[in-house]
């Protein structure tokens, strides 16, 4: 039964993952390989920039991002800085109470833990201690802390936020019913050197073509393999502005 068991588990992660890499080659044929920030970014900056993105558009999270940026010499202010001057300071991210206490929390946590306010010695960590390391914090999840080893590490694993679930749910890649689920099976053996194009189209898929609601089947390059049981033949009938990912900026 073992070996029978082993053997369907390595005939699924083959056939996963020659979807996976079906859907990253089709979706850069449409949208282009995607650009990374210029320099690597630093784990600590991408962590804040991630928390201020959590249920927001990227374009009100990058303010609150700069805004924060520019109005501290360091994170380490962040420390005796007034938890009210902090939520004005990340009022465009909205959910201001929570993001500031989550920054504020970490914050603490870095000083009094380890003395230090930067996150460069998580790059000695394997990927699962990176998240163990992360989500120990109140405020910070498994789509979090993927982002800084995608994003920042540069590290082989895919985030999973409500857009990448939807998509790898349709199109078959996994078969589940909330994005953790989706990101600890998709990431399982994952192919190197594309999580970025793939977690990145899949974004700009889900946004202009693979809505929640009544989305534009009769323009998605994916539905030949899309198991979506709502399928439909509507098409774009205006182009949507092109909006920035804002973890490829910070």
């Amino acid at each position: 039964m073992y070996i029978i068991n082993k053997m369907k588990n390595t005939i699924f992660l083959m056939e996963k993952n020659e979807l996976i890499n079906f859907v990253n080659e089709t979706l850069i044929k449409e949208y282009g390989i995607p650009e990374r920030a210029k320099n690597k970014p630093d784990p600590l900056d991408l962590l804040i920039a991630t928390i201020l993105s959590q249920n927001t558009n990227d374009n009100n999270s990058y303010k609150a991002y700069l805004n924060l940026k520019s109005k501290i010499n360091s994170f380490k202010d962040i420390i005796d800085m007034p938890i009210e001057e902090l939520e004005t300071l990340i009022k465009t991210a909205g959910l201001t109470k929570q993001k500031a206490k989550t920054i504020k929390k970490f914050m603490l946590f870095l000083s009094e833990k380890y003395n230090k306010f930067d996150l460069n010695f998580i790059n000695k960590f394997t990927d699962d201690e990176v998240i163990d390391f992360l989500v120990q914090n109140e405020g910070i999840g498994v789509k979090t802390a993927s982002c800084v080893l995608m994003f920042s590490l540069y590290r082989d694993i895919c985030p999973v936020d409500t857009h990448v679930h939807r998509l790898v749910n349709r199109v078959g890649i996994v078969n589940t019913k909330t994005p953790d689920k989706s990101f600890y099976i998709l990431n399982i053996d994952f192919p190197k050197g594309i999580a970025h194009s793939f977690h990145t189209n899949l974004i700009k898929h889900g946004r202009k073509i693979c809505r929640p609601k009544n989305p534009f089947c009769g323009d998605c390059v994916l539905k030949d393999i899309c198991k979506f049981e709502l399928k439909n033949s509507l098409k774009k009938t205006q182009n949507d502005e092109e909006r920035i990912l804002l973890l490829d900026k910070i």
